[in-house]
């Protein structure tokens, strides 16, 4: 791979630093992703623009290739270089063979093969074979000026990065999110957090449990910090007149999420078929998933197909446009398969910027941006009756939806923009408080 190449983009393609900070001490950072661009993780280009105008200079590398046809403006104005690493190992078989044979060139061979060993004996499977060979090829192909290993999410991209750290001697730290942190087995993120130089998460709950794994309870090795929002990406919300009353005119529900499990939308579905025939109302669905066809054939059995428009994966601005479109926000978050959850939507922010209310569940990170009866409603995770006694107040109440939807939009600007987020995560990256941890996680 051409580093020198890479080195001149970062240098000048990156754009000019938002506020006059002191320059990073970061040197090259490699931040390890499960795909790359997603449209569900605007989180995450978020941050990584925000870290490249503050000066950091990145490289990304994907453990799979993008599924998403469409893609956010943030992801063009990324200078970071992608690399993608083979998505199975059989994949690009020269390419894995070239990292395992560079093996015993790595400083850290050793104690790489004591952590692969004993992870392997805990979960022989051929998911962490993946990981293991993955991580060959990365620490190979990493570039010499690379100075540490960051990974979003603790489950697959943690484990590889981890292993690429050891073998090249560098230190690693993680940002948790919400599945990876329900569905990851104790033994696997207890040493992850304690080989790490720091972490973050984004959630009180994903804090709280981080916490109790960290070595001796430590509270300062993983840090609570929400993702925000940069608020420039958001247009001021339009003037609202609460809009329709679910009887003269009817009201307009958008909700957005994938189709998972643990988004709640069979929930969801089972609620408005129990609001009254009588109340006018209409739902925008936005997300792609493996639940498509069957929650639209579960739409269609309870005679509500005529009322959703299921409009699948979209980019930011058509995100926008539909909340910007909308009445009332709606998601029904509850625990997922295999315990997967959701930490903070991101999106409940989003629909705050545009002054909507927001009706959900009083589960995961929900409550820790929405207060029930101040920004929104929040009911019982799998109650469908509970929704759909929440939804027929809110259908019916234009002056409360207007009081609720401003509250939000004060909320997200008042304690939740991005900057405080991405300014932590820099702090951490460029030296924090973590050297002397450092030194002596890389030996």
């Amino acid at each position: 791979m051409d580093w020198i190449q890479s080195t001149q983009r970062c240098e000048a393609g990156s754009p000019a630093p938002r506020k006059k900070r002191p320059e990073p001490q970061a040197g090259r950072i490699a931040v390890v992703l499960k795909g790359y661009p997603r449209l569900s993780e605007t989180f995450i280009a978020q941050e990584i623009l925000g870290l490249e105008q503050l000066g950091f200079c990145l490289d990304i590398w994907s453990l799979r290739r993008p599924t998403d046809r469409a893609r956010h403006p943030m992801h063009e104005q990324i200078a970071a270089p992608v690399y993608y690493l083979p998505e199975y190992l059989k994949d690009d078989p020269l390419r894995v063979l070239r990292g395992v044979l560079a093996l015993p060139r790595q400083k850290g061979l050793g104690r790489f093969v004591r952590t692969a060993l004993a992870d392997l004996r805990r979960d022989p499977s051929p998911n962490r074979l993946r990981r293991i060979g993955q991580a060959a090829v990365l620490a190979r192909e990493l570039s010499p000026q690379i100075t540490q290993i960051y990974a979003h999410f603790l489950h697959t991209p943690a484990s590889v990065a981890r292993y690429a750290a050891q073998l090249r001697q560098l230190p690693f730290s993680f940002s948790a999110h919400a599945k990876d942190i329900w569905t990851t087995p104790d033994w696997e993120k207890r040493e992850k957090i304690a080989d790490s130089i720091w972490g973050t998460t984004c959630t009180r709950q994903g804090h709280d449990e981080l916490v109790r794994l960290s070595p001796g309870g430590d509270k300062n090795r993983v840090r609570l910090v929400y993702h925000g929002l940069d608020l420039r990406r958001f247009p001021a919300p339009p003037v609202r007149d609460g809009g329709g009353n679910g009887r003269d005119t009817p009201v307009r529900l958008v909700s957005i999420g994938r189709l998972v499990a643990k988004k709640g939308y069979d929930d969801l579905l089972q609620a408005l078929a129990m609001l009254p025939r009588e109340l006018d109302w209409r739902l925008t669905q936005i997300g792609g998933g493996d639940l498509a066809k069957p929650l639209a054939e579960t739409a269609e059995r309870l005679g509500l197909a005529g009322r959703i428009d299921w409009l699948g994966a979209r980019p930011q601005g058509q995100v926008i446009e539909a909340l910007r479109a909308a009445d009332l926000f709606v998601l029904a978050c509850r625990e997922g398969d295999g315990g997967d959850r959701d930490g903070l939507p991101n999106v409940l922010m989003e629909a705050a910027t545009q002054g909507l209310p927001i009706l959900s569940t009083d589960f995961a990170g929900v409550p820790e941006f929405v207060t029930d009866g101040v920004e929104g409603l929040l009911v019982p995770p799998r109650d469908p009756a509970a929704l759909a006694e929440a939804l027929e107040r809110l259908i019916g109440r234009p002056a409360l939806r207007l009081q609720l939807g401003a509250a939000a939009r004060a909320r997200v600007t008042g304690d939740f923009s991005a900057d405080a987020g991405i300014g932590r995560i820099a702090a951490l990256l460029s030296h924090g408080d973590v050297d002397q941890r450092a030194e002596t996680r890389v030996r």
